[in-house]
């Protein structure tokens, strides 16, 4: 406490002796100082000496305190200085000092500012969370029973979504989804039935390679129109199962969008309509084959109702009592009558196409001109009209044509030819040319003295259900020409007509005809064994014909396909013959006849075509390096005598002008060609001649199998109305029913499979029905006929 009384006023002394350094300045400070300590000197000598001596100080004493004060001073001075200078040192130190601590000070304010604000804002986030993790609590509490109702949802929708699935897949009904770029997204187990592909393999995968070119192509095409008009479409189409049966679908697609109505692709459902198409095409073809029989029969009675009209005529110019003469007279009338009803008949149905059958078969041609001009004079003397026929000496005997039709062709003719005639008459010239050993073009000119026909209407004479106008004569349908035309294109002959008005008409007939004589005996010579390759596609084919060619010694080896051929016979070089099929399953006959003389140029052994088709020109199969053709079912005479060509056996050229003419192969033997023949017992016998009846027996049991999956396919084409898969499927039936002697089944599917006949397409469902009808009948006949010649063929 006391040092506290001692400091403090030295602290304010040197504080004001500072203030007056710094106030004064060094120099006023040192003088005015110097004065203070000389005066001070002085002063304490004065009293000093006053009071030692008691008298006043003497000038001694000034000049020593003057003395004193000179040399006390610059240090005292000094010392104050560097005093000072550490006080002002220190306070500048101190005053720095304190700047800092008014920052930190300022700082540690702010800080603890924003600390308040913090711990406020920290206490309010304390109180947020605090309620938000209530409510996150709460949140937690209901999001745990919205997951519990989602996963019932879920199950349910899980639930939902298999029995949907069930229903789709066990559906018949076609269903597939493609996104935007019309890839498969999925579908069901009736799509992967139709395309062969399971739905992992289909997606991904775009029409292009699911179906076949055409269909690709025009489902891609609804896709598009689908996807531009954002509209449903529907359509019917045409689809093949991996087996070749065709099915008749009712399409429908839709687009498919998401929740936020992103378009994603499209749905397709597809229904098989084949059975309803069936139905429909049934109740047309009922209908039309209705008006067609109609049509037909009233046609087909007008040649014989003629001659009753003209048989009548003149009877009733022949002296007649009066009870026959009114009995002939309503002879007459009635049969006038009934002509008229059938011309009412055909007004009221119109014929679209006429249906009818050109078989051919031997003719005696003199015959035939003796019957036709005995009937057309009775039909021209009851209008005082005359009839002859020109033609030369040396006409053939035996021609090979469709009697029936050429017969009503050349009535038709005349009765119309009768018809427009008044004064005069009609004549038939009959002249042959080109003619050959085995083929002439026999040529009938109908000339009449009628009235003729106009230029301008001489291109519709041929039309059905035209008449020329004008023509108070001109009754009658007017569909016999168009018929007659038809018949004749037919049997591969051409009908034409000239015609000078007042003058008289002309219908001219060429028809192309086999000239029929006495049967030639081919020798059968006996052949080395021979190394063949058989080229055949048809199993049943295959066994019959490997079985006959083993039976007389050769060595046969078998390719499925033509590239099975081509490997064979790179692999193998010493085949003797190579027996091609025609219609293969990769290429046809031609082009692997193509490919192999190609590839082995001069070093290829001789191509023999097996085929079941027409044959008409040599000139085609020779064009491919063909030395022959072969008819199916193989006949072991018809092998033989090619084989002998071949190889000079009997010493015959083996050059292709020597080999026979295919154009002699046929499409079905002549004998088969009878409607009523079931089997060919010719065939059957050299064949069990050759492998005996049990293997024919086995042969039958291994055509049974084949047969339904054909006409399976078959149907399915027709249906489809795909008529390449009609005659490739009606061939494969033809073939295998010949290699078992089918005759009925032979000729059946030989019908179909030949496109070009009249009326081809109107008859195949009728064909397909008696095709099907027959298979089983006619297997248990073969069987019986086997059974029965058993003990023939077994000794």
């Amino acid at each position: 406490m006391d040092d506290n009384l001692i400091v403090k006023p030295l602290r304010n002394l040197a504080h004001y002796y500072v203030h007056l350094l710094s106030r004064l300045g060094l120099v006023k400070f040192t003088l005015s100082l110097a004065t203070l300590i000389i005066v001070a000197a002085l002063a304490i000598q004065m009293v000093l000496t006053f009071f030692l001596t008691g008298s006043m100080a003497s000038k001694d004493d000034v000049v020593r305190s003057v003395f004193f004060g000179l040399v006390i001073t610059p240090w005292a001075v000094f010392f104050m200085s560097v005093v000072v200078d550490q006080l002002e040192d220190s306070r500048q130190r101190l005053t720095k000092m304190i700047r800092k601590l008014e920052k930190m000070r300022t700082r540690d304010l702010e800080l603890n500012k924003k600390l308040k604000e913090n711990i406020t804002l920290l206490n309010s986030e304390i109180g947020e969370r605090k309620r938000a993790e209530k409510a996150l609590q709460h949140t937690m509490a209901e999001l745990r029973q919205e997951v519990q109702i989602r996963q019932q949802a879920q199950d349910e929708l899980e639930e939902r979504s298999a029995l949907l699935r069930s229903f789709i897949d066990t559906s018949p009904d076609l269903v597939f989804y493609r996104n935007q770029s019309g890839q498969f997204s999925g579908c069901n187990i009736a799509m992967e039935k139709l395309t062969g592909k399971t739905e992992q393999q289909m997606i991904g995968l775009t029409p292009i390679e699911v179906y076949s070119d055409d269909v690709a192509q025009f489902e891609m095409q609804t896709d598009k129109e689908v996807f531009a008009s954002d509209e449903s479409m529907t359509y019917a189409q045409w689809l093949t199962y991996p087996d070749g049966r065709k099915a008749y679908f009712e399409l429908h697609k839709v687009p498919f969008y998401s929740g936020d109505g992103h378009r994603l692709g499209l749905l397709g459902f597809g229904r098989d309509i084949t059975e309803r198409k069936h139905y429909q095409e049934g109740l047309e073809r009922a209908s039309r084959e209705k008006t067609e029989f109609i049509s037909t029969l009233s046609h087909e009675l007008r040649t014989p109702l003629n001659g009753v009209v003209g048989l009548s005529q003149i009877l009733l110019d022949s002296p007649l009592n009066p009870e026959q003469r009114r009995q002939l007279q309503t002879i007459y009338i009635s049969a006038v009558t009934l002509g008229n009803i059938f011309n009412d008949v055909i007004d009221l149905d119109k014929l679209d196409r006429r249906r009818f059958n050109i078989n051919k078969a031997p003719m005696e041609l003199p015959a035939f001109l003796h019957d036709l001009e005995r009937l057309a004079v009775l039909q021209l003397e009851a209008k005082n009209l005359s009839f002859s026929i020109d033609y030369p000496q040396q006409l053939p005997v035996w021609v090979e044509t469709d009697a029936t039709r050429l017969r009503q062709v050349l009535w038709n003719i005349i009765s119309n030819a009768t018809k427009f005639t008044e004064q005069g008459g009609v004549t038939i010239r009959l002249s042959i040319s080109e003619r050959t050993e085995e083929h002439c073009v026999l040529t009938f000119d109908v000339a009449d003295t009628g009235i003729g026909i106009p230029h301008d209407e001489l291109e519709n004479i041929f039309a059905m259900y035209y008449q020329v106008d004008n023509k108070a004569q001109a009754t009658g349908t007017g569909i016999g020409l168009a018929v007659s035309k038809q018949f004749v294109e037919a049997m591969d002959g051409q009908l034409s007509v000239t015609s000078e008005l007042g003058e008289g008409t002309c219908f001219t007939i060429c028809l192309p005809m086999r000239i029929c004589d006495q049967q030639q005996i081919d020798e059968d010579d006996e052949l080395p064994p021979l190394h063949l390759l058989l080229v055949e596609d048809v199993e049943l084919n295959i066994q019959v014909a490997k079985t006959l060619l083993e039976k007389q010694g050769h060595e046969v080896k078998v390719a499925k396909t033509g590239q099975q051929a081509l490997d064979q016979v790179l692999a193998n070089d010493d085949f003797d013959v190579l027996l091609l099929d025609i219609q293969l399953p990769d290429m046809t006959g031609f082009e692997l006849a193509d490919t192999l003389k190609e590839r082995f140029k001069d070093d290829l052994p001789p191509m023999v075509a097996l085929t079941a088709n027409v044959v008409n020109r040599k000139e085609d199969y020779q064009r491919h390096g063909m030395v022959d053709v072969v008819r199916k079912p193989l006949s072991i005479k018809a092998v033989n005598k090619v084989f002998n060509h071949l190889f000079s056996v009997s010493g015959v050229s083996s050059t292709m002008a020597d080999a026979p003419s295919v154009s002699e192969a046929e499409v079905v033997p002549s004998h088969v060609n009878n409607e009523s023949l079931i089997l060919d017992e010719e065939v059957l016998g050299e064949f069990c001649q050759a492998l005996g009846t049990e293997g024919m027996a086995k042969n039958v049991d291994l055509f049974e199998q084949a047969i339904d999956p054909y006409l399976d396919v078959l149907h399915s084409n027709l249906i489809a109305q795909d008529h390449d898969g009609i005659v490739s499927e009606a061939h494969k039936i033809k073939g295998a029913a010949g290699s078992v002697g089918l005759a009925r089944m032979q000729r059946l599917a030989n019908q179909m499979q030949s496109p070009d006949l009249p009326a081809w397409q109107h008859n195949l469902t009728r064909w397909f029905e008696e095709l099907s009808n027959a298979r089983k009948q006619d297997i248990a006949t073969l069987r019986t006929w086997l059974s029965e010649h058993r003990q023939t063929f077994s000794r």
